[in-house]
């Protein structure tokens, strides 16, 4: 790059000689969610979580649900400022158990996310990253050092998806999945994101879910969620929920215990059960938790099976609602 010049990702250019991060400290917003809008169903279920995003991204997505954010050329998009400590601080405050870095990919502000997800730490809240998993091997590994949770989408199973689709490529996603169940503690669960005629067919299902259990373990949580006409695939219609049901049989058929439909009212399909004995554990309507069947370290009742995740007693009580608020002032 040449002085001044910034990569695609927007928020990195060149200063003086050197590529610098140009929204450190700045955000595009901060939302009191619920945990399972991450999703992650089994990631201290009914918790609150303070979201935030900055600008920019290092996929160029032709669905982008957050387009607005992730392909912002604006620097006044980053309207609210925060210190690491500041956002820790917070959400302490805020009574949230977690801070997500969401919206837009946190590997593009990844020196900003781990000094959060340091001061969240010493606070004791957790980091959670949603994040594509497009990454190197050596920045990779720091990064993941530093999260508690991620939820990785794994957009398609095609590299012809990846490159035409998201400018990007299949292999350095799954290498990121396979590095964090095997060299990691980090819990993570996947999403898919279902787009008519583009990444939905029974074929692809089948190797996508086929390869979650055989490289990652039949106990990943896999999300099947529905898509929405947004930015350049404005001509693409709603995924249809009988879509998302296809896919998530086509999991529990090759072996996977733990398949959710998701951005559907489906209660059979964003609910929990029993991988042993086909007990209801965690009931869920979209981000609404419902019956609540498993035991505070996580097992079935009935048959003493163990849910992976983490979990902490009984769930919390935060509901579907969503929380914009302001951290003006949270660095005094």
């Amino acid at each position: 790059m040449q002085e001044g010049q910034r990569g695609m990702c927007f928020v990195r250019g060149r200063v003086d000689g050197e590529v610098v991060l140009l929204s450190y400290g700045r955000s595009s917003g901060y939302c009191i969610d619920p945990v399972e809008k991450k999703p992650l169903n089994h990631f201290l279920p009914g918790s609150s979580v303070l979201s935030f995003g900055t600008a920019g991204c290092n996929l160029a997505c032709r669905f982008c649900q957050n387009w607005d954010i992730s392909k912002s050329k604006e620097m006044d998009t980053l309207a609210d400022a925060a210190s690491p400590e500041g956002i820790a601080r917070a959400a302490k405050q805020l009574g949230c158990s977690s801070v997500a870095f969401t919206y837009n990919d946190p590997t593009i502000f990844i020196e900003y996310a781990i000094d959060v997800a340091d001061a969240c730490r010493e606070l004791g809240i957790r980091a959670i990253a949603v994040t594509a998993g497009y990454i190197c091997p050596e920045p990779r590994r720091e990064f993941y050092g530093h999260m508690d949770a991620a939820n990785v989408d794994l957009k398609a199973f095609t590299e012809d998806f990846y490159k035409h689709v998201c400018v990007a490529h299949l292999d350095p996603v799954l290498e990121t999945l396979e590095y964090l169940r095997r060299e990691t503690d980090v819990w993570f669960e996947i999403t898919t994101l279902l787009i008519p005629g583009k990444n939905d067919s029974d074929e692809e299902i089948d190797g996508l879910t086929s390869w979650v259990a055989e490289h990652l373990g039949t106990d990943v949580p896999l999300h099947f969620t529905a898509f929405h006409p947004d930015f350049k695939m404005m001509d693409i219609p709603h995924t249809p929920a009988a879509t998302l049901t296809r896919a998530r049989e086509w999991g529990l058929r090759n072996g996977l215990e733990y398949v959710y439909t998701g951005n559907v009212h489906d209660q059979p399909g964003s609910s929990t059960w029993c991988p042993g004995c086909g007990a209801l554990l965690m009931e869920r309507d979209w981000y609404e938790l419902g019956r609540w069947q498993l035991t505070d370290d996580g097992r079935c009742p009935t048959c003493g099976h163990q849910v992976p995740g983490r979990f902490e007693g009984p769930p919390g009580g935060w509901g579907r609602r969503r929380v914009a608020v302001r951290l003006a002032g949270a660095d005094r």
